[in-house]
């Protein structure tokens, strides 16, 4: 049975590194959701959290080719259930004064924020699941989007589960 997957894979932070893991999965067909990257904790490594579809087939086979790559130092499967999973949309709408009031209300509701405000648009910043964002687009459509841009998702384990690498353990 097809589901999401949610692996976060701890790298070394050096040139290259994610063009070899996004090459991995072209090479072999495989199909990214959503990959995001940034630095860790410490300078010497990146995080990067990668979504893909599949089964436990193609899991297992992503896991095993991602832990084959040189500068790949931990690969792990997270369990949705025990990981905060977020995104971080930023989203300009046209600003009228028959839709301000509409806008500042849905605003207010899903827990957004006004980061800039101009006669013409606002922007909006919302962080939050996937489902919250694309719920908030979708009632955003009716006052009109100028632009938008949206991280993709960040994720990390609940308690003391902990990307590491080895001599960190």
């Amino acid at each position: 049975m097809e589901q999401q997957y949610v692996i976060g894979v701890l790298v070394a932070n050096i040139s290259g590194v994610l063009s070899r893991v996004s090459g991995m999965f072209t090479r072999r067909g495989f199909n990214i959701d959503c990959l995001t990257v940034g630095e860790t904790e410490s300078s010497g490594f990146s995080r990067i959290t990668v979504a893909f579809r599949g089964n436990e087939d193609i899991r297992e086979r992503i896991v095993t080719q991602l832990e084959k790559l040189h500068d790949v130092k931990e690969v792990e499967v997270l369990d949705q259930h025990e990981t905060v999973i977020r995104e971080l949309l930023l989203l300009k709408v046209r600003n009228t004064a028959e839709t301000r009031q509409d806008i500042m209300t849905a605003v207010e509701i899903f827990r957004s924020k006004i980061v800039d405000y101009s006669a013409a648009a606002l922007i909006c910043e919302l962080t939050g699941e996937s489902t919250k964002i694309d719920a908030f687009i979708e009632l955003m459509k009716n006052y009109g989007i100028m632009e938008m841009c949206r991280t993709g998702i960040v994720a990390i384990e609940r308690g003391e589960n902990c990307l590491r690498t080895l001599h960190e353990r």
